[in-house]
């Protein structure tokens, strides 16, 4: 493949390099996925449910969301779960008196 460099403007030069560096960083990803999708088929040509089952690997499981632990005193739609940044409300309300088990649900 022959790109004619001295032909683009620094722009095209600039938007080449950052394709260039983005399909390098990506790359090992990109060859990772490829080769266990491969063997996924694999495992499953030979009978098995994934290759985790063959590998005796542990499955990832997805982790769901925490459950609110604080509300809104002035708006019940409006909770948090205590991970994270401090809402507003909660900081407001800290402000005005409340306290953290006043908005415990």
């Amino acid at each position: 493949m022959d790109i004619d460099l001295n032909g683009l403007s620094l722009k095209e030069l600039k938007d080449l390099n950052a394709k260039v560096s983005k399909a390098i960083a990506t790359f090992e990803d990109r060859r990772k996925e490829a080769a266990l999708a491969r063997l996924e088929q694999e495992a499953r040509a030979l009978g098995f449910n994934s290759l985790a089952e063959l590998t005796g690997a542990p499955i990832a499981r997805k982790r769901g969301m925490s459950a609110a632990k604080f509300v809104n005193p002035a708006n019940g739609d409006d909770t948090w779960t205590g991970k994270g940044r401090k809402p507003r409300w909660f900081i407001e309300a800290l402000a005005a008196g409340k306290t953290p088990e006043d908005m415990m649900i």
